[in-house]
């Protein structure tokens, strides 16, 4: 697919009739998900919806994907404007040349060796967690999803600042949850004053900042001062050195990325594993194979870093509950020159609208696409599968850089919390768990779980 030259008398793409001044709005609050997806089916791998007073441009075929994520990115801004305030110019916000120099110099921080450094932060939580757990299993129904956002929120700060950060933890994470819970709150305005009305959510988002603020330069002085190599993400972003010898990275550009890592690979994990624990509480014969490949494999030991090569099932469990429900449920870019795509024309400035979730559930790319299935991830059935029909982390130049972070941090914690417990749905009869998307796909009311000691 080539970029074309002249576009103009190329015609717009097709969308749904839309109601004055809102357009499509009113649909898209009411079931979004669920809106996107028959827009997609409906109209085609590129769908123009008039949501407010601007069009949209909900791109959904693989084809059409790795156009705008891969072959001409670098038309394609990113379009998280409106999370500037808290993720300054990190590498989610930020674009051209001063994203790549920071993507070329934090990159290696997620390789092998480091990886398997922060998998003690992993492991150690975990199990942290499962024992508190057995003081739980005979009290009663807890929610995974909130069990699994504490776990991942400790991991992620052990692993930016090396260890638990004392009696600042609770604060620090709740501290984040009320930034993530205002940027879930301006997502979808209409506009964006209306984001900046009084609120009680706006009111604790400015504390949160301000908090979390003074919290990180504290360290990032300390840090400095120390000059003190301790493996964790705050020494490698504080003591990174140019080749002149000087430091690559200001303050705030330091802080910037720790709120930019804490997003990208903390509620993005947390939910994934929460839908894991969904699926397999509705799917009692995945979860008995799974058990079957851990125990036979690791024969009751603890997982290792090492050990997640010798399994070959369980990666495919997790790659089946993120196709289903994707943490990272949309992207949005933002058109620099009038393009071409698909036949249609996509004008300059216009948003592109890129959805994991529609993508991984189109019937021409996915046989029973609601079903679960993680077989349909072996190298046989995944032959000739389109490599954008399935892209939970992104694609192209800007995948997400944590997202084998992630992959690990999931397994190290699925595995071992089998280990020791079935996890048992328990549902009142009637109730449901509905993905909600926000800033992330999240299961709400949550994933209400029985805990059942294995031995």
């Amino acid at each position: 697919m080539e970029q074309a030259q002249n576009v103009t008398a190329v015609p717009l793409p097709p969308g749904p009739d839309g109601l004055p001044l809102l357009g499509v709005l009113p649909g898209v609050w009411k079931d979004p998900l669920g809106f996107f997806l028959k827009a997609a089916v409906d109209y085609g791998p590129v769908a123009r919806l008039q949501m407010g007073p601007k069009d949209f441009y909900l791109v959904s075929g693989p084809e059409e994907v790795k156009y705008v994520l891969q072959e001409n990115h670098h038309n394609y801004r990113k379009g998280y404007d409106q999370a500037r305030p808290l993720f300054g110019d990190g590498l989610l916000t930020s674009d051209g040349e001063e994203w790549l120099r920071r993507r070329r110099m934090i990159q290696p921080m997620f390789n092998r060796t480091r990886l398997s450094f922060f998998s003690q932060f992993m492991t150690q939580a975990t199990e942290e967690m499962l024992d508190r757990w057995e003081t739980l299993a005979d009290q009663g129904i807890i929610d995974a999803a909130h069990e699994m956002m504490k776990l991942t929120q400790t991991i992620i700060v052990r692993s930016m600042f090396s260890s638990d950060v004392g009696e600042e933890a609770a604060r620090l994470g709740a501290a984040f949850d009320d930034t993530l819970e205002y940027l879930n709150r301006i997502l979808f305005a209409p506009h964006p004053a209306l984001a900046e009305l009084p609120s009680a959510a706006t009111r604790r988002n400015r504390r949160a900042l301000a908090y979390l603020d003074a919290f990180i330069y504290r360290l990032i002085e300390r840090k400095r001062a120390s000059g003190e190599d301790t493996g964790d993400l705050l020494s490698l972003l504080v003591l990174a050195r140019g080749e002149d010898g000087q430091p690559s990275l200001t303050d705030a550009q330091v802080r910037d990325e720790l709120m930019t890592i804490f997003l990208a690979v903390h509620e993005t994990t947390a939910n994934a594993l929460a839908w894991t624990w969904y699926l397999l509480g509705l799917n009692p014969d995945v979860e008995a194979r799974l058990v079957e490949e851990i125990d036979t494999v690791l024969g009751g030991s603890p997982p290792a870093y090492d050990d997640l090569e010798k399994l070959r099932y369980t990666p495919l469990v997790l790659h089946e509950a993120m196709r289903l429900y994707p943490p990272a449920w949309m992207f949005v870019r933002h058109a620099i020159a009038d393009d071409e795509l698909g036949g249609y024309r996509i004008p300059a400035g216009e948003m592109v609208m890129i959805s994991p979730y529609v993508t991984h559930r189109l019937p021409q790319h996915w046989e029973n696409p609601e079903a679960f299935d993680p077989e349909r991830f072996t190298a046989e059935r995944s032959a000739g599968r389109h490599k954008f029909a399935y892209f939970p982390f992104g694609g192209g130049p800007r995948l997400c850089i944590g997202n084998n972070f992630a992959l690990i941090e999931a397994q190290l914690i699925l595995v071992r919390v089998l280990q020791r417990f079935r996890l048992r749905l328990a549902l009142v009869p009637g109730s449901r768990v509905i993905p909600t998307p926000i800033a992330t796909l999240q299961p709400k009311p949550g994933v209400p779980i029985r805990l059942e000691r294995r031995y």
